[in-house]
């Protein structure tokens, strides 16, 4: 199979002009299409954003032809593309009939009809040979991620079709490159955005969390396995108008040698599969060891104080607690917070990613026997479920790092990157911090943390007082009275210890008793992010 030729990057600039001149951004797409029709895209239904697009104003031609991936007329491409000509010279267009031998005619649905639609394959009309995605960058800038055809509209499980239906060049799977999808910004949200000298993207695929990188880091490293990938990510670069990225080719840490980032990302082909059929998620390692690998050599990649990133898959061992087992991971002199986000027996994980790589439209017999492969290999090794979430490591250098891996499903508020950092932070301020410490210390009462008081109605006291936070991970605990009572109080202004003291005089303790037991629940509060230090 032939390998298609991919745009060239240098009328990006042009085209990005094109593209905001009319509105081809990801918030002119929302108002558009409306929330409906925008949301279905995820799920790759485009009928909803079809019947949105049957006029033939410059945005609707540009959605139908860049994110449905439909023909258009060359007329209504010109009017809202001025620079047309050298879009098809630089590979982002192609005349409607350069399809791929196997390619699905240009016979427009039903849902299709309105100005812009080509029913049939004598109209002049030009298709697109990449999927264009808009995207709300930091910051409020408007960016777009390049990917092939179809893996912008609902992932990789109907990208044959969506070639078919743009008349694209078949692509080999193995090597299909990924647009924006839900990993991607959950990763973009966890990332600790200080300014850096210096961030590696590893495992680039389109480029986003390059993109992101290049708003905050001075220097920008990105590297595949995959060749496509980077000619994708500079593509992403460019027509966003960022700053370009060293772009490396290789697997893990190999193309980077020695060198140290003060940041590392990575969205890596994490996918526990019995064999490497697909670059963009299969590691093509024995279990969760890429994951594990990318986790123990970072810390040799990292400036003190740095941090690493990733989303990550990791096996439930039957005798093992995964917690330990991650935590195996962990390089010495590196903190690191590990949190589960959601676990899968293993018959429903194969059943996941048979499906994203289209496996439950295949032969019965090929599902059933590929199915069997999965199921076989996680039974090889004792695997009983798989669990999903992130990693995040900083390079401390602490003789004693704080290393915590804990279970959470529950929502948060996006983006975490800020939280991630603050702690970290925490982890910093404990660590220096005895007893004594800490009810010297002053705090305050974290923003939106309200007390719910929970028993029976008419009771003269609570069963429990719990403290919920509306940020970050949105947690709750529960307290006694002299915790909730020491909360409430904390405003910065008096010392732990003095509070303590007042609250036993108030309930009639003794106040070197309550002086004892109290700087646990201060290292809980704080931990928790609760309470924040003031000194």
């Amino acid at each position: 199979m032939s390998t298609p030729r991919l745009p060239a990057p240098d009328s990006a600039a042009s085209l990005r002009a094109d593209l905001r001149a009319a509105d081809f951004t990801a918030d002119g797409c929302l108002d558009l299409l409306g929330a409906v029709a925008y949301t279905a895209l995820s799920r790759a239904e485009t009928v909803p954003a079809l019947r949105a697009t049957r006029g033939d104003g410059p945005l609707e031609t540009l959605v139908r032809l860049f994110l449905l991936q439909r023909p258009v007329r060359r007329d209504l491409a010109r009017a809202a593309l001025p620079g047309l000509e050298r879009y098809e010279a630089d590979g982002w267009l192609v005349p409607a009939t350069d399809a791929a031998p196997n390619a699905a005619p240009h016979t427009a649905p039903s849902t299709d009809a309105g100005a812009g639609a080509v029913q049939d394959t004598g109209v002049d009309a030009v298709r697109a040979t990449v999927d264009v995605r808009p995207y709300a960058g930091d910051g409020g800038d408007d960016w777009w991620i390049v990917s092939d055809l179809g893996c912008a509209v609902g992932g990789a499980a109907g990208i044959g079709g969506a070639q078919a239906l743009a008349g694209g060049p078949a692509v080999d799977r193995a090597d299909l490159v990924l647009g924006v999808g839900g990993a991607s910004t959950t990763l973009a949200g966890l990332t600790v955005r200080a300014p850096v000298g210096s961030a590696l993207d590893l495992g680039t695929g389109s480029g986003i969390q390059a993109l992101h990188a290049s708003r905050h880091a001075t220097r920008v490293t990105a590297t595949d396995l995959n060749p496509r990938a980077l000619h994708f990510a500079r593509l992403t670069l460019a027509l966003s108008g960022a700053r370009d990225a060293d772009l490396r080719l290789g697997s893990l840490f190999e193309p980077v040698g020695d060198e140290r980032y003060d940041l590392i990302v990575s969205n890596p082909p994490f996918v526990i599969s019995p064999g490497g059929r697909f670059t963009y998620r299969d590691g093509g390692m024995a279990g969760d060891d890429l994951c594990r690998d990318l986790v123990r050599g970072s810390a040799a990649h990292l400036n003190d104080g740095g941090h690493c990133q990733l989303l990550a898959n990791w096996q439930h061992v039957e005798g093992e607690d995964w917690r330990d087992r991650l935590a195996s991971w962990v390089p010495p002199g590196c903190d690191a917070w590990i949190v589960q986000r959601e676990v899968q027996d293993v018959a429903q994980y194969a059943e996941l990613w048979l499906r994203d790589g289209g496996d439950h439209h295949d032969d019965p017999a090929r599902y059933a026997r590929r199915y069997g492969a999965w199921l076989e290999e996680f039974e090889r090794r004792k695997v009983h479920g798989v669990g999903f979430g992130w990693i995040t490591l900083r390079k401390s250098g602490a003789d004693v790092p704080s290393v915590v891996a804990e279970e959470w499903p529950h929502p948060v508020e996006q983006p975490l990157g800020p939280h991630i950092a603050q702690w970290f932070d925490r982890q910093d301020y404990l660590r220096t911090h005895d007893d004594a410490a800490l009810l010297a210390a002053r705090y305050a009462l974290a923003p939106e943390v309200v007390q719910e008081q929970v028993g029976l109605p008419g009771a003269e006291d609570p069963e429990h007082v719990v403290l919920r936070s509306a940020r970050g991970m949105r947690r709750a605990t529960k307290v006694d009275t002299v915790g909730a009572g020491f909360a409430g109080v904390c405003d910065g202004t008096l010392p732990a210890g003095r509070i303590v003291d007042a609250i036993a005089q108030l309930l009639g303790e003794d106040p070197v008793l309550l002086r004892d037991r109290t700087p646990e629940s201060i290292r809980l509060l704080v931990a928790q992010g609760f309470l924040d230090p003031v000194d």
